[in-house]
Order: structure tokens, then sequence, then C-alpha cells
């Protein structure tokens, strides 16, 4: 098989059909194009237009002619295009499926908003990618790969916890937002995947654009080198998680500034969120939010959760156990829990803040009235952006397992929100976690 860096157009007598035949594939691998090529001629993609049609599709299909008319580099799905690529090199899925859109259109109509229209409120999300089936319908019938790289749903969800305060009388029934008295709770999701655009991406976090390909590019292994040799190219779809937003009450009252609202940005823990470790807050803090966002919405208000993909501060789940060994066989004392990360990982936290607010200007929020976080990366990067909040709340003091004391005492003296105690570095010396006694309880 001939390795080539240009492009050449495919003919069809250079594919087999054949399910799990490498000879399906065309005789050329292209490993980057350049601006200026023939035949490349990018679909206008302007940012920051005050419409979709005049902003432009994304399209980052490499499929056929399509890879000469792309505007973003990259691939649809986040970090499961991977599972994509399986599935095609596993004869699975045919490399030129192209979806059925019909009837997947949003359940709710979200908006315009002032932010969809400037490049430098959202730069890591596609404003207009939750509509692209009405907005590019006759390019998606003549064919073209375009993909949303949002959906609107409803649904209702059960968690113990909400259960828990109908039982106690913390939460009513209303009927509508909680439906009965197992606490089973109506909402509107909006599932998001990452859409960079790099100028703006690159100004967030306080370099040039040059230096930001550069380092994704040699930092992914060389993965993508067309954010090298494509600087024509500006939009990016990196392989990682995106979001999901979960929205109590009537959606249209999110954007709207006479309602009260209660927001929680929750970074994923999948250790406590799913399988209730208590080894730290995720969970009670999560099922804290929530509830405090359905009662929010039940006041006449507006509750949101938005749920991000940045397992273990965004370093992993496998550093993340190690720092846990780390802190066990130690000494599991507050006083070094940040030691512990930093040994291992080099820093603290890699969640940075600086792309989450855009979720919030696409949603049109302007001020927050509980802000249900102690986090003073998410307090801070929310505040720059433009957006009041009015009053932060900390998890309640009843609902902090034992074994996270080393966790959110750390925190606190790191200059997290908090009403209650702060402790020195030496009060932090005596708090404890839990040993592993009859597991191992050795000090290496």
């Amino acid at each position: 098989m001939q390795v080539d860096t240009a492009t050449k157009p495919e003919s069809p007598t250079d594919r087999s059909y054949s399910p799990r035949s490498p000879t399906r594939f065309s005789k050329h691998i292209i490993l980057t194009t350049y601006p200026g090529q023939i035949g490349i001629d990018p679909v206008p993609l302007n940012w920051g237009a005050p419409d979709a049609k005049s902003r432009g599709p994304v399209i980052a299909s490499r499929s056929g002619t399509l890879l000469k008319r792309r505007n973003a580099m990259g691939a649809h799905g986040g970090s499961y295009s991977i599972y994509n690529a399986l599935a095609i090199a596993s004869g699975d899925l045919d490399s030129d499926f192209r979806p059925d859109f019909r009837n997947s259109e949003p359940t709710f109509n979200f908006p315009w908003q002032p932010a969809w229209a400037d490049k430098t409120k959202i730069v890591s999300m596609d404003p207009y990618g939750h509509d692209i089936v009405d907005q590019f319908r006759e390019e998606l019938e003549a064919g073209w790969d375009i993909r949303p790289t949002m959906a609107v749903t409803r649904a209702n969800m059960k968690l113990a916890e909400i259960g828990e305060a109908v039982r106690d009388g913390k939460l009513e029934v209303d009927g509508s937002i909680v439906v009965d008295s197992t606490g089973e709770v109506r909402v509107t999701k909006v599932a998001v995947e990452p859409v960079w655009y790099l100028p703006g991406v690159a100004d967030r976090f306080g370099v040039d654009e040059g230096t930001l390909r550069r380092t994704l590019f040699e930092h992914t292994g060389g993965s993508y080198p067309e954010l090298i040799t494509r600087p024509d190219l500006k939009v990016f779809l990196p392989p990682i998680g995106g979001l999901t937003v979960y929205i109590f009450g009537p959606p249209e009252r999110v954007s709207d500034e006479n309602v009260k609202l209660a927001l929680r940005i929750h970074d994923e823990c999948n250790g406590s969120d799913v399988f209730q470790s208590d080894i730290c807050t995720c969970r009670p803090y999560l099922a804290f939010g929530i509830r405090e966002a359905i009662r929010e919405a039940q006041n006449g208000g507006s509750g949101v959760v938005i749920y991000f993909r940045k397992e273990g501060r965004a370093l992993g789940e496998v550093t993340k156990y190690l720092v846990y060994n780390a802190r066990k066989r130690g000494g599991d004392t507050a006083d070094k829990y940040f030691t512990r990360t930093e040994n291992i990982a080099g820093v603290r936290d890699m969640r940075f803040q600086a792309l989450m607010p855009d979720i919030l200007h696409w949603l049109g929020i302007k001020k927050i009235d509980r802000m249900l976080s102690m986090s003073n990366m998410k307090h801070d990067a929310i505040v720059q952006s433009g957006i009041t909040i009015h009053e932060r709340i900390p998890i309640p003091e009843d609902m902090i397992p034992n074994d996270s004391r080393v966790e959110i005492d750390a925190k606190i003296n790191a200059g997290y929100f908090t009403t209650g105690k702060q402790y020195t570095m030496e009060e932090l010396a005596t708090v404890r976690g839990r040993g592993w006694e009859k597991w191992e309880d050795v000090t290496h």
C-alpha cells in the first residue's frame, strides 16, 4: 500500500466492498493536506456568524470528495471516534455510512442567544450543532456528511437520594417535575461533543495559536498532522469527552433573568458518582446539586446540572488510583493530599475551567442565583466570562463522608469556598483518612 501526503481522487475501482477485506479501502493513505494544494477547497466556515447558514456547516469527513472540502480537523464523536474506527476496521460499519436523521430533531428549540454569534464567548462547542437537520437540509439531501455535535432530548430519571428527599419531606411530589413518591424526575437533557475554534481556545489559555497547534500535535503522538500543515483550518474536533446538561423545570426558564437559577457544574468521578466510593465528596455533592436544582425549579425558577467528562480532575482514572495508593500507603493526611497528586501527575488539576463557561453562554445564562460549588476555578472562570454569581453554596457538613475529610479539608485550605472552619497546615496533618485494615495497611 502506498503512503501519500497528497490528495488523490478516489476511483470506484479502487474499492472492493467485501466485508473485512483490507482492499475495500483506497490504495493511497493520505497523511495530510496543504492549503493551496490542487483540489483543496474547504467549505467556507465563518466562526461567530449570526446564523447557521452564514456560519456554514462543520465538515470533518475524509471520505470521497469531502476530503478536499473539509473545513475541520479531527472526527465526530469525541472519544468515541476511536470505536467508530474499530467498527469500520472490523467490517461492522461501512466507511461510507450516512446516518438517517429523521425524527432526531431537538425536543426543545433553544432560542438563539447573542453568544452564538460571538467568537469570544463560545470556542469549545458548535453553537449550531443541535440544528443541522433544519439548517443544512439541502446539503444533507445532496449527500454531504454533516453530523450533529449536540442533541436535545427528554427523559425521566431516578436517583436514590432524590427518593430519600421525597420520603423525608425535603422535596414534594408536584406531578410535573417530581412525578411520584419514588422520586422519579422529569428532565430535559442536552448532550454536547467538543468542537474547538482554535484561535479562541488559544486566546482562553493565553497562548498563540501556533503554540497551541504544535503542542496538540506533538503531545498526541503526532495524531493530527494537519494541525501543523493546514493553518487555514481553524476548527478541530478533539478525541475527548464532552458534557451533558440536565435541566429541571421548563427549559425556557434557563435564560430568563426574571427567575432564579440554581446551578451545579460537576466534573466526572465514576468511582463516587456511580459506585459511591466514599473517598471523596463527588456523589454527595452531585446528589445535593440535583436536589437543589429540583427545589429551585419547583419554586418557579430553574435548576441546571452540567456534567463534564473530566475523570480524576482530567488526569484519568489510572492516575487517580495510583494517587489513592500513594495516599493510603504513605499516611493519608490532608496536609499531603495535593503532594501525592503532584508527585504522580506533575500538577494538582488539569480540568482547566477556561472553556467551561461556553455552555452557560449557549444556554443564555446571564446570572446564577445559587452556585452549588466550592471551586474557585469554576467561580472565577464564570465571573470572568461576564456571568454574575449571587450566592455560593458549599456541600452541607452532614453529607461529607468520613473518609473524604482528607480531600475536602485540603481543598478548603487551598482556597475552596466554605462557610465553615478553615484548617491550618498543622491541623491538616491530624486529618487522617481510613486505612486498609485487613486488606493492606502498611506504610512503605
